[in-house]
């Protein structure tokens, strides 16, 4: 480290007083808009294209690509999760073990 970021991080009070630039929470364009892009995705649109076309004409200047980031945070998954099937067994024989067991011959006599 050097000594200014040494300096820095001893004459910090508390730790929040590290955390500056550009990580900070600013106002962004697509903040006033959020609410309408909440309520079209919980109605079902989550075409991010579509829903940046619905917000340009109430005002919006912002870009399509902060659109699409802002929702593919809220999109957990593109399709549901399936389990895979297990897989078939091979027994030492050399057959499946999903078939059916033969008969054990009678060996009692």
């Amino acid at each position: 480290m050097t000594s200014r970021t040494v300096k820095r991080y001893a004459d910090a009070a508390k730790p929040e007083d590290l955390f500056t630039g550009q990580r900070q929470a600013r106002a962004s364009v697509l903040d006033e808009y959020k609410t309408s892009l909440d309520d079209r995705w919980n109605e079902g649109g989550t075409n991010a294209w579509k829903l940046w076309e619905e917000i340009v004409p109430l005002g919006y200047q912002g870009s399509y690509q902060r659109v699409r980031a802002y929702l593919r945070r809220k999109c957990t998954s593109p399709r549901p999760v399936m389990a895979r099937p297990p897989s078939p067994r091979v027994s030492p024989d050399g057959s499946f073990a999903a078939r059916k067991p033969s008969p054990k011959p009678n060996t009692s006599t």
